[in-house]
């Protein structure tokens, strides 16, 4: 059973950087993707970067290609998301996500069936 833990969040100023960790429990057997997801107050749950674990591929959401970068450390079972540039509207509670059999990236949270607590981000001006 995989269980998924952040940690990394916190309040920075605009133009800084943060890098989050998820903390992978479990057996990751055969075809997982994980991914980030955030939600803002008010706003649906929001795709932002996901990775295949086996391969490494990765996929990242337009609104933060260029500034944001999904990693893994397969050693650890620990995922990443360096995040540059951090502007106001990055605000938000950051989820990292599970998704096994699969090796699509997909940017659909129902695709996700374990979830994080989420960490806090919040980027002030």
């Amino acid at each position: 059973q995989v269980q998924l833990v952040e940690s990394g969040g916190g309040m920075v100023q605009a133009g800084d950087s943060l890098r989050l960790s998820c903390a992978v429990s479990g057996t990751i057997f055969g075809r997982f993707v994980l991914a980030w997801f955030r939600q803002a107050p008010g706003k649906e749950r929001e795709f932002v970067a996901a990775i295949e674990w086996q391969g490494g591929s990765t996929d990242h959401a337009d609104s933060v290609k260029g500034r944001f970068a999904i990693s893994k450390d397969s050693g650890k079972n620990t995922l990443y998301l360096q995040m540059n540039r951090l502007k106001p509207e990055d605000t938000a509670v950051y989820y990292c996500a599970a998704a096994s059999g699969t090796m699509n990236l997909d940017g659909s949270p129902r695709a996700y069936n374990k979830w994080g607590q989420g960490t806090q981000v919040t980027i002030f001006t």
